[in-house]
């Protein structure tokens, strides 16, 4: 008798699931889905002290501690606010004091410091168990100025004759000289150019790495990189590869031929560190340099979208020097890099609005014993862009720009996000009509909740200073009272019913 009860109870579900939602299957994922997290290897945790040797937490320019193990600690930390990859710092054995990753002196092997290559791989395994990527930094450009290579006389020809850049404009200049004093690789010599691709492609099959981010890539000639795409796209079809070119977009657009899956958006860069340090700018430029770029590149929302990077200093630093809350400041660039076109990346330590200026006052260690309030906003942005394809996937068109509020659009299918910014120190009233979104909806807000219904073909959005509002545009809510009224009356019923059939089961037990 208790089965049957059972049995009976389990109705009303069957019938809730039964009945059909709509929801479609997420398409394939690629690097538009992506959230990015960017951390430096020897700042961001010390997870196992047996390794540290020379390091030295009280000196900026040495090795600090943090190591492979670390990361893996944290993986849970940056899976909760919704990374679905991160990009580390080169990983590969580096030179006294080589934290940054530059100094690279065994392509090879891991930096000691950071622990040892199975250390590494567990790093890798543990996070494609959380469906999270792995890039690393692959240094093609140089070595460490004290590479035993400067010293054999049989790689004499491996580098490029030792000069400063004399030309900016000439870009064969920019290819052989020594940038930053360090030793230029001629990647046009055959052994040095397959000392390069044999080593991009061992890293791949030894420890399933996901991508690289190319550093230096306006440095290295455009035909090596066409080899390199194409080499380890051979050994892992849907590898990622993320050009670092600092340039603007006419530069960086030169090199989509080479293969190169995306570019980090320098161009936007600047707007958006200027525009969002302090309120009340004009937000006319960002969009401007936005499209632009999209324009130049034909990049389709692919580029990464990023504030800071480890070699310059750190936003919270340009907000602070306008007196103003880094986190009111974070939340707003935040905002935009998770809603427009493009891949949000995000340096470590934005999460707790770290400051700092020129390396190596930007690299400090990370602190995990901070305020929330970043931390959950993220957390927020991030589930948005994935609850919505149209934030990953959507076109985009500007519905309304003046001085520091702005309204745009993505739309993807059947779906549209309405996105609305208000970077003034004023509460802003917004008004859009029939003309930019489609009449006798409502936009529900999902960052704060505000509701926004047509009225007269038209919608009224008024949203506070110094905040962003992400909207679903939706059919209106209505309640339907019949409806809920029959709902409660089968439900009443049905509990009547059950009651009943306990009632007489007991009657019916054997006293």
């Amino acid at each position: 008798m208790r089965k049957r009860v059972l049995s009976l109870a389990l109705i009303p579900l069957l019938l809730f699931y039964a009945i059909p939602v709509g929801a479609a299957e997420k398409e394939q994922r690629t690097w538009k889905d992506e959230i990015v997290y960017s951390l430096m290897i020897d700042r961001f945790f010390d997870g196992n002290t047996q390794n540290n040797g020379d390091a030295d937490v009280n000196n900026p320019s040495a090795f600090n501690g943090g190591d492979f193990e670390g990361i893996t600690k944290k993986l849970n930390y940056l899976k909760d606010m919704g990374y679905t990859a991160i990009i580390l710092s080169p990983i590969f054995a580096n030179e006294e004091n080589g934290y940054q990753g530059d100094w690279v002196n065994d392509f090879y092997k891991t930096d000691e410091h950071y622990g040892t290559i199975k250390e590494f791989k567990k790093l890798v395994n543990e996070a494609h168990n959380r469906d999270m990527k792995v890039i690393i930094d692959f240094q093609a450009n140089n070595v460490g100025p004290n590479h035993s290579w400067l010293t054999d006389p049989n790689k004499q020809d491996w580098f490029h004759e030792e000069k400063e850049i004399s030309n900016d404009s000439n870009q064969e200049d920019l290819e052989t000289a020594w940038i930053d004093g360090l030793p230029d690789l001629n990647q046009d010599n055959k052994e040095t150019r397959d000392y390069l691709l044999d080593a991009a492609k061992w890293w791949i099959t030894e420890t399933d790495i996901d991508g690289y981010r190319l550093n230096k890539v306006q440095y290295v000639a455009k035909d090596f990189w066409k080899d390199f795409v194409e080499t380890v796209k051979s050994e892992k079809s849907n590898f990622y590869t993320i050009g670092d070119v600092q340039g603007d977009a006419d530069l960086i657009s030169s090199y989509k031929k080479t293969g190169i899956d995306a570019f980090m958006a320098y161009p936007q860069n600047v707007e958006l560190k200027e525009t969002f340090a302090a309120p009340d700018k004009d937000l006319n430029p960002v969009f401007d340099a936005f499209v632009k770029s999209e324009d130049v590149s034909e990049s389709k929302g692919s580029q990464g979208l990023f504030m800071d990077t480890q070699n310059m200093p750190r936003f919270t630093k340009a907000a602070a020097d306008h007196n103003e809350n880094p986190g009111t400041r974070w939340k707003m660039a935040l905002s935009y890099l998770y809603t427009m076109p493009g891949v949000p990346i995000v340096f470590y330590g934005s999460e707790i609005a770290l400051n700092g200026d020129k390396a190596p006052d930007n690299h400090k260690l990370m602190d995990f014993k901070t305020e929330q309030e970043l931390v959950d906003y993220i957390t927020k942005l991030s589930e948005l862009r994935d609850m919505y394809p149209a934030l990953t996937k959507g076109d985009m068109e500007l519905l309304y720009e003046k001085g520091g509020t702005s309204v745009f659009k993505r739309v993807y299918g059947d779906e549209t996000i309405v996105v609305a910014m208000n970077n003034t120190t004023e509460t802003q009233s917004i008004i859009l009509t029939d003309k930019e979104l489609e009449k006798n909806k409502e936009l529900r807000g999902m960052l704060n909740g505000d509701l926004v219904r047509s009225k007269d073909n038209s919608y009224s959005i008024v949203i506070d200073r110094e905040t962003t509002e992400v909207y679903t545009l939706s059919p209106k809510s209505i309640i339907n009272i019949p409806y809920l009224f029959v709902i409660g009356l089968v439900l009443v019923i049905f509990g009547i019913f059950i009651a009943l059939v306990i009632k007489r089961s007991k009657r019916n037990q054997p006293k």
